[in-house]
């Protein structure tokens, strides 16, 4: 009798666990047809939500759904049959009337008579408990149309029940969440965490990169365990991280309602799903519901050649200043990136020597395999004769958004072998540097080439025998920021001669908070107090810097301080001007130096009334809730008025994320002799030089020499001319961001981010002995165009939304000393040209076929001049001042 009871709460057990499978997912009822209403619609803005203001577009059709097989051994395993017909495509904006890329036009001229007849074929989906198993649809159909047959038949997956899970529909393999009400079930998909195969990249760095927020809701009503409403909401949006005013967004809906029921085919039987299949309609194949890649046809579009004929005149060096010319370049970077290597080679050889730099800018920012196996076919490394190409090429592989393995390789084979010039041998170098930081970055650090170039760099630096290869070394580990090349740096900045200390200290002051550890910290410590050696002011005063920028100890603040009043007359001011800075801009260190002023000991007059020129200065160049633009300039003057090092630097934040925007700094040394003057401790037996050091956007730059010996010093002043030298030149393509999303409709969608510049910075510094007087000039000249392209395609329409930001602009920076006396009279200038901005926006919907409708919006502005603080005693911020200019608006057919 018990044996009998357990046997009968089993089957009870087992009874109730089918009839709850029955229910975890949807399910149809026998011989009966559901028709359906369906529509898929999508809009693009710049995030404002208006419908006036978006284009897009709507396709809409009626469905049938029927169940053809039920498995006789689970209810929960179903294939079922979904058909649609009387397919429309219509704009989502019904204001847009007359000016309808559809109106007056049927469907199969829309959507081109193979295309609606794909689409209205019907598709076999199999079931079980809810989850898809297979996806049927017929052979060769366009991947486009079989995308929107996913994009429906994904919205029949569900559960009725409550959970987290994994599904695998049109969007990927993504984890969802199911949040079961009564007659009523929200699923929340994850579209961060799918997984599909889809091209794309971004730029690393946090300020220039772009953030984006994606979200996916879809809401069914159910009924008898069938749906009599599903609404599904899907959100891409996107912002440019220091920009906030350049956004976008994409809205994707889909829409399905039950409208009636009715008698339907006859249930097939069967125990198999493939027999039933092969019954339907033998043609059936199983294709993944996953969504697929397709690329629409340009039709019209011009060849690469033809497109680089049109913009060439716009790339001539007498128009580089101008926004049109980074526009162009960008558009033309965007071109190369579908170019085959004989078509981009075939330009290079062609084109003259006034334009070919910039097309090595342009050529060499695709970053493709085509691209860089022509460039590197193009220029002759092994000649002295080309140097101008080269360094372009080089410098636009250093500033490139994603580079991958593959350049690193070509750039360490071209250093391996011959190269004509020894400028190019430094920098291919130097570039090597950058590209290992980058390829870390990006998770890349075991890759063989990188594990190669660490060896090269740090293996070169531990040999190195001349002082032109330390430099060299020193400077890509500058740039590479390697952790294991700490202790080389510790070295050579204790134990190397004058600019070797400098320079390996210099690039000790590159690396973050975490690598600068207590052992660091008490070497630097002996170079600034020369516990055992006499250090020249220029290495002093950066160890000092180091240690007070990354959390200094009570003790070491101390010290520093008491040192002031000891030192040399203008390192004393500097050291001053140091200190004050950090107090007056609440730098991190500012607390700890507040606590040691508390001292008298530390905080009297006799040290913090020392006289002198030399300064330092932080500001602001532009200040928001969520970013700061900050610039800064420290000058040390030798005790005989002439300039020993300026320092100029930019920097863009992110919240805590930072960029290293500009660095130039200028040095001189030995130049006493020339004024009869006493060099300063340590610095008597320097040799004359002048010259030019330069970070861009986080990259350090291949120095420049103004002069170096004495003889070199007296020719170039007796010939010179006064103009200065640059030391970058060229076109850069900054921002990068390349997206293509799948979009639960089953259109697919793009988002392209690209910013681009024209740069000049130059440098000069000129002397007279008949004025006693010395003149530094830093000039920046840089033309910005930030452009954005989304689009929204189906193969058979388009809808697109351009926009595109720009501004020229220019940034000066002089500093006039005349030592005639003592104390020197010091003329320091900063200004900011006024520059225009400029604001772009142009919509768009678009047929296969050509017909088109368009929305153009134009803003102008200016943004004002201004000249910015460089002294404690006026540090008001330069004011952001724009003066809006009229805006235009058009919209019609193309």
């Amino acid at each position: 009798m018990i044996l009998l009871a357990v046997l009968f709460l089993c089957f009870i057990s087992s009874y109730s666990a089918s009839v709850k499978g029955h229910t975890t997912g949807l399910s149809l009822n026998n011989d009966r047809l559901y028709k359906l209403t369906y529509s898929t619609e999508v809009l693009l803005d710049q995030g404002k939500g208006k419908l006036q203001d978006s284009v897009g577009y709507r396709i809409s059709s009626n469905v049938d759904v029927a169940l053809l097989w039920r498995n006789p051994d689970g209810d929960d395993d179903q294939l079922i049959q979904i058909t649609m017909k009387d397919v429309n495509v219509e704009n989502v904006n019904q204001q847009r009337g007359e000016k309808s890329i559809f109106k007056g036009k049927s469907p199969p001229k829309i959507m081109g008579k193979e295309n609606l007849e794909a689409l209205q074929r019907p598709m076999l989906l199999h079931l079980i408990h809810g989850k898809v198993k297979e996806f049927y649809s017929y052979q060769n159909e366009p991947v486009a149309i079989e995308n929107i047959k996913r994009g429906l038949a994904s919205l029949f997956q569900t559960q009725l029940s409550s959970g987290t899970t994994n599904e695998v529909d049109i969007s990927g393999n993504c984890k969802v969440t199911y949040q079961a009400h009564q007659g009523k079930v929200i699923k929340i998909k994850a579209l961060d965490s799918c997984k599909i195969a889809r091209s794309g990249f971004t730029t690393p760095n946090q300020v220039l990169g772009v953030s984006s927020k994606a979200t996916s809701v879809t809401t069914y009503k159910i009924e008898d365990s069938f749906v009599i409403a599903v609404l599904a909401e899907e959100t891409h949006a996107f912002g440019l991280n220091f920009l906030q005013t350049i956004t976008g967004k994409i809205v994707s809906k889909q829409k399905l309602e039950l409208k009636t029921t009715e008698a339907g085919p006859r249930l097939m039987s069967g125990k198999q799903a493939a027999t039933i299949i092969k019954a339907v309609d033998s043609k059936y194949t199983a294709i993944p519901i996953v969504g697929q890649v397709f690329q629409s046809q340009c039709k019209g579009c011009p060849s690469i050649l033809e497109h680089w004929q049109s913009i060439r005149k716009y790339l001539q060096p007498d128009s580089l200043s101008k926004a049109e010319a980074v526009r162009n370049f960008l558009a033309f970077v965007q071109h190369l990136r579908t170019a085959k290597k004989e078509e981009i080679l075939q330009i290079l050889k062609m084109e003259s020597k006034e334009v070919l730099p910039q097309l090595v800018d342009a050529v060499t920012s695709a970053q493709t395999s085509d691209s860089l196996e022509a460039i590197l076919d193009f220029l002759d490394f092994k000649s002295d004769s080309s140097i101008i190409l080269q360094e372009r090429f080089l410098y636009a592989c250093g500033f490139a958004s994603h580079p991958d393995e593959e350049l690193l390789r070509a750039l360490i084979s071209k250093f391996k072998g011959s190269i004509g010039s020894s400028d190019i041998r430094e920098t291919v170098m130097i570039i090597i540097g950058t590209l290992v930081r980058k390829l870390c970055q990006n998770e890349g650090c075991k890759l063989k080439a990188v594990v190669e170039a660490k060896k090269l760099i740090l293996g070169g630096l531990e040999k190195a025998e001349k002082k032109e290869d330390t430099r060299m070394y020193l400077l890509a580990l500058k740039n590479a920021l390697l952790p294991e090349g700490i202790p080389s740096l510790l070295k050579y900045a204790e134990a190397g001669e004058g600019p070797i200390s400098h320079l390996a200290t210099t690039t000790l002051q590159r690396y973050d908070l975490p690598f600068i550890t207590d052992e660091v910290k008490k070497t630097l410590n002996r170079i600034y107090h020369q516990n055992r050696k006499v250090h020249e002011k220029t290495v002093r005063t950066t160890a000092a810097a180091i240690i007070l920028n990354n959390n200094p100890s009570y003790m070491e603040v101390k010290n520093i301080l008491l040192s002031i009043g000891e030192l040399p007359q203008e390192m004393n001011k500097y050291m001053l001007a140091i200190v004050q800075d950090i107090l007056r801009f609440e730098m991190p260190a500012s607390k700890i130096v507040r606590r040691v002023l508390k001292e008298m000991v530390a905080h009297n007059y006799d040290r913090f009334s020392r006289s002198g020129s030399s300064s330092a200065y932080t500001g602001y160049i532009e200040r928001s809730p969520h970013s700061a633009s900050t610039y800064s300039l420290d000058i040390l003057y030798s005790g005989s008025g002439i300039l020993r090092r300026s320092n100029l630097n930019v920097f863009q934040y992110i919240g805590k994320a930072g960029l290293h925007g500009s660095q130039v700094v200028i040095e001189a040394q030995g130049l006493e002799a020339l004024i009869a003057a006493t060099p300063d401790e340590g610095e008597e037996n320097l040799d004359s030089y002048a010259g030019m050091s330069a970070i861009l956007f986080d990259v350090q730059l291949r120095p420049v020499t103004f002069f170096n010996g004495y003889s070199d010093l007296m020719s170039k002043m007796l010939s010179a001319s006064g103009d200065p030298i640059s030391v970058v030149k060229g076109l850069i393509l900054l921002i990068d961001h390349s997206q293509e999303l799948q979009l639960q409709s089953g259109l697919k969608a793009n988002i392209e981010v690209q910013g681009g510049l024209a740069i000049d910075i130059s440098g000069a510094m000129e002397f007279s002995l008949w004025y006693r007087e010395s003149k530094t000039r830093v000039k920046n000249r840089v033309t910005v165009v930030i452009t954005t392209d989304i689009t929204v395609d189906s193969s058979f329409v388009k809808a697109g939304l351009e926009t595109s930001t720009e501004t020229e602009g220019g940034l000066e920076f002089i500093s006039t000393v005349q030592f005639s006396q003592y104390p020197f009279l010091v003329c320091m200038q900063m200004d900011k040209d006024e520059a225009p901005f400029r604001q772009f926006e142009k919509k768009y919907e678009r047929l296969s076929t050509g017909r088109g409708y368009v929305s153009q919006k134009r803003k102008e502005s200016v943004l004002a001049g201004c000249e910015f603080p460089l002294h404690q005693e006026n540090s008001e911020m330069c004011k952001v001042v724009f003066a809006p200019q009229p805006d235009s608006t058009s919209s019609g057919w193309f």
